[in-house]
């Protein structure tokens, strides 16, 4: 007879403070170094298999997203001398100080291989510095999903799981569409193969956060989050379809490409503003708190009537 309680908070304000990123820095900051990262990879490979002209638009385009998501960063934190004291001490359980040592580097290794590409010297040591920015390519795509993961935002800590997955299926879908839009020809098989299977992991790893969390789960699925996160979606699925079309067609090639880049953009932003609808209503706080706690009790209570008499591999088996 009586209704449900009511989730509230002191005077109805929120419990968490919203993150102080700064919009649209952040989400072009996880977007371009994903694009980055994917695409390092993506030249040191095509530079093994003889693909000159993928190696090289891959080279520009690692250096060109590296140094981009770097300025805004940079432009988040309001002074480059921030980001420089963050490179004082490496903190190997501090997420932001690894991802500072891996934005660093693979800058400094991506600028220096295209570099080498564009002046013809040194080409040695820029393959040498492609080769590393590419091994720093998968953790570019991810760190910056650990990031967002290791705070207390609701959306994004209870979604810990699946975000690495999504960050990197849509890190590889982006390289292959810039990729896609700046080749001269029609693109090379391992492109189309990337930007399918980027789509499918992304595509997966999205569906996998909107049905496993409940109540942490609906930031996704409802507002403005939501609707930048179907349009992503579609642009995504409408992607990868064309990029196996444009095989024997340049503008569809370039239509693809377009839309992965645009799919990945608004994957950004729909993941930011859901972490941040998630600070503005105290149950997707109180409510997860309140299931964990339950379950605790219910783990304690369990262990609690297990006989003492048992021997420990029978107590061990119950």
């Amino acid at each position: 007879m009586v209704p449900p309680a009511q989730v509230r908070s002191y005077y109805g304000r929120p419990i968490l403070k919203e993150p102080a990123w700064k919009v649209p820095d952040v989400p072009l900051y996880l977007f371009l170094g994903g694009m980055a990262g994917s695409s390092a990879s993506m030249a040191a490979l095509a530079d093994l298999t003889g693909r000159r002209e993928l190696a090289r638009i891959g080279r520009y385009l690692a250096a060109g997203g590296a140094m981009a998501s770097l300025v805004a960063l940079v432009h988040d934190l309001g002074r480059p001398a921030r980001f420089l004291n963050m490179l004082r001490v490496v903190k190997p359980t501090s997420p932001l100080s690894v991802g500072t040592w891996i934005l660093g580097p693979f800058s400094a290794l991506a600028t220096a291989a295209a570099a080498s590409e564009a002046s013809r010297l040194a080409p040695g040591a820029g393959r040498l510095a492609g080769a590393g920015a590419a091994l720093l390519g998968p953790a570019m795509c991810t760190y910056t999903s650990v990031l967002l993961a290791d705070t207390a935002v609701p959306a994004w800590h209870e979604a810990y799981p699946q975000l690495p997955f999504l960050f990197a299926g849509s890190a590889l879908a982006s390289g292959a569409g810039a990729a896609l839009v700046a080749v001269r020809d029609l693109p090379a098989p391992p492109v189309v193969r990337m930007a399918v299977i980027g789509a499918a992991v992304e595509l997966g790893a999205a569906r996998q956060i909107e049905r496993s969390h409940e109540l942490v789960a609906e930031p996704y699925l409802i507002g403005r989050p939501a609707r930048l996160l179907r349009a992503g979606r579609a642009l995504t699925a409408l992607g990868a379809g064309l990029a196996v079309l444009g095989r024997r067609s340049r503008t569809a090639s370039i239509a693809a490409g377009v839309s992965l880049l645009a799919a990945g953009l608004l994957t950004r932003f729909g993941i930011f503003d859901a972490g941040v609808e998630s600070t503005r209503d105290p149950k997707y706080v109180v409510v997860p708190q309140r299931q964990r706690l339950r379950q605790l009790s219910a783990s304690q209570d369990h262990s609690a009537e297990m006989p003492d008499h048992l021997p420990i591999r029978e107590r061990s088996d119950h």
